[in-house]
């Protein structure tokens, strides 16, 4: 079953944080990641927003989830660090 990763991002620096994208996508794509959005326009209904917004398909949750944990994407994530403020979430697509 197909899962999405969404992310939630209020960035302090975007100099390191640029850095972490560009080591990051290349990952993420690798591990069969699909950018569905990524930080385009977007309206704040409710709750706290943040400067940007990622949703990324999987083929699986656990795919998903060993992209986040790969070697890889946790050197990329030490860009972010301390660069932004992050939520992320996987949840599996019905149907």
């Amino acid at each position: 079953m197909p899962a999405l990763w969404i992310s939630h991002v209020t960035v302090s620096d975007p100099e390191a944080y640029a850095e972490y994208a560009k080591c990051a996508v290349p990952v993420i794509e690798t591990m069969g990641g699909q950018f569905i959005a990524r930080g385009a326009a977007f309206k704040q209904l409710e709750g706290v927003g943040a400067d940007r917004h990622t949703i990324i398909r999987f083929p699986s949750l656990t795919a998903a989830e060993n992209c986040y944990n790969s070697a890889a994407y946790q050197e990329a994530v030490q860009f972010a660090e301390g660069a932004s403020e992050r939520s992320l979430t996987i949840i599996e697509v019905d149907g």
